[in-house]
């Protein structure tokens, strides 16, 4: 059962939300699957009887609406700051870059919460929409554009609205998990909007030996692919060891500490991780127990 608390949260996530979109408020409503109407009787605040529960649930996991009231902090580690920066840079610029660094650095987290801070821009998950049919369509409910239609007109549409926002920025994490046939949509995209939607591509190194393996087998489109995000990657992580285990270091001990509360010192859960070589992800389960 849907309670009204639950309901006044997710009414309350959706209208802070909305500054951050250039579009009219029926293409901001579309990209949570409701109507213009439903969004206005909304914004007057009304909750009682004007979605289902299903939609609400819908709605309270797009804008990820935690129940349970998550205690974890964001922490501007030196990855999200790169990050933010680079996304900045390709927003204010259109330009397409690529981010390639290894798992559980927290890319995916900082994406996240930087795409809420920022106005048009779009976080796409493309480990959710492999397909170029199921890409197109994410795409287009993520910027608010109806999926309905022929598909060779949703993606003149979705080119068109692209290049009539303010400035938009498209993210798209785990990028690597994109089927051939959607690497050519996006870089139809990526050349319908050049010099007005800037691009940012995010994964781990199967991302780049995907890239590198269409350029050097000729497949058609990957050269294409990379010149269009700036002909190299970024990676934040060092490469040497001792800078590599320095740059771990630093990053676990910020988050540590901002989100640690148990007994066991800092350092001690920051030291475990970095012997088993493990990430952020394990770091959260050893606070979690700690706690």
């Amino acid at each position: 059962m849907i309670t009204a608390e639950y309901r006044d949260n997710v009414r309350t996530a959706l209208l802070d939300r909305r500054p951050n979109f250039g579009g009219t408020n029926a293409q901001f409503a579309k990209i949570y699957g409701i109507s213009g109407a439903i969004y206005s009787r909304l914004s007057n605040g009304e909750t009682e009887k004007i979605l289902s529960d299903s939609q609400w649930i819908q709605i309270g996991r797009e804008l990820e609406i935690n129940t349970r009231h998550s205690n974890w902090k964001v922490v501007r580690t030196k990855v999200y700051t790169e990050i933010e920066d680079s996304i900045n840079f390709c927003k204010r610029l259109s330009k397409s870059m690529i981010l390639v660094d290894d798992c559980g650095i927290g890319k995916t987290f900082s994406a996240k919460h930087i795409v809420k801070t920022i106005k048009n821009a779009f976080y796409v998950d493309c480990s959710q929409a492999k397909s170029k049919q199921q890409f197109v369509k994410l795409l287009a409910k993520t910027i608010g554009l109806d999926g309905a239609g022929k598909y060779v007109d949703l993606k003149a549409n979705v080119k068109y609205y692209l290049n009539q926002l303010e400035s938009p920025i498209v993210i798209l994490d785990e990028a690597g998990d994109l089927e051939y046939t959607a690497f050519l949509e996006l870089k139809e995209f990526c050349n319908a909007t050049t010099g007005f939607c800037g691009w940012f591509m995010m994964g781990d190194d199967s991302l780049q030996a995907k890239i590198e393996k269409g350029i050097n087998s000729k497949k058609v489109g990957f050269a294409g692919i990379f010149s269009r995000f700036s002909d190299e990657y970024i990676k934040l992580t060092p490469i040497g060891i001792a800078d590599k285990r320095a740059f771990r270091h630093e990053l676990l001990l910020q988050v540590a500490q901002a989100n640690h509360s148990g007994s066991t010192p800092v350092e001690t859960l920051v030291k475990m991780c970095l012997d088993k070589g493990t990430t952020l992800r394990y770091l959260d389960t050893l606070i979690k127990i700690s706690a």
